[in-house]
């Protein structure tokens, strides 16, 4: 049993408009069943971060975010006292520069929308991430997947990452069914295409080898 697990799931929401937004393809299927999975075997206590979804787990401490700056906020209040980070959120890269208080009215055949980068979440707790401590991030990768979820590992100083390989075969968001790869620093394994609640079982098998505890 775990001290304390953290859990991120969901897209986040960047405003442009009381109306429009920026956002991504994320269901948040894969943390909900996460955090089901640690409540049903008992894991420990879970705070689960969610961007806007329907998919809510019961017995945990929820947090709700919309955007990556209320993202990042929460993770940090919480980051510290856990001894489990899973970081399954589809955080937008970018968001708007400006907010429009009012509805931006239709003019021209183009507008030009200039972003700015949002905070790397992961990057910054990998950096701080303390011994005892296990991170596990997310990927979604369409070309040089492996060279580039390898980069993802090291510079983020994760422990495990879960490679999503996004094509018309797995498109990943959505569906109930994921084919992924599991990375460690020691080495790779590849997962057949299974459900999702299925799947947080075996990322849950993987984050217990890693803390050399029973599944």
């Amino acid at each position: 049993m775990f001290r304390k697990i953290l859990i991120t799931s969901g897209p986040t929401v960047e405003p442009i408009d009381p109306v429009r937004f920026l956002s991504n393809r994320s269901s948040g299927k894969t943390g909900y069943h996460l955090a089901a999975e640690a409540r049903s075997r008992g894991l420990g206590p879970v705070t689960f971060i969610s961007g806007p979804t329907a998919l809510l787990p019961d017995e945990v401490e929820l947090v709700q975010v919309e955007t990556a700056q209320e993202m990042r906020a929460a993770v940090l209040e919480h980051f510290r006292r856990s001894e489990v980070i899973v970081m399954a959120a589809a955080v937008s890269d970018y968001r708007s520069v400006k907010y429009y208080p009012e509805k931006m009215k239709k003019g021209g055949e183009r507008i030009t929308l200039e972003l700015v980068k949002n905070p790397d979440i992961l990057l910054e707790i990998g950096a701080r991430k303390r011994k005892g401590q296990i991170l596990v991030g997310f990927a979604a990768e369409t070309e040089d997947i492996f060279v580039n979820a390898q980069k993802k590992l090291l510079a983020k100083n994760l422990d495990l990452l879960v490679l999503n390989e996004i094509s018309e075969a797995n498109p990943a968001f959505a569906g109930e069914d994921n084919q992924v790869f599991l990375l460690r620093p020691d080495g790779v394994r590849r997962l057949e295409k299974m459900s999702k609640e299925r799947l947080a079982a075996r990322i849950w098998d993987e984050i217990a080898r890693l803390a050399g505890r029973p599944a």
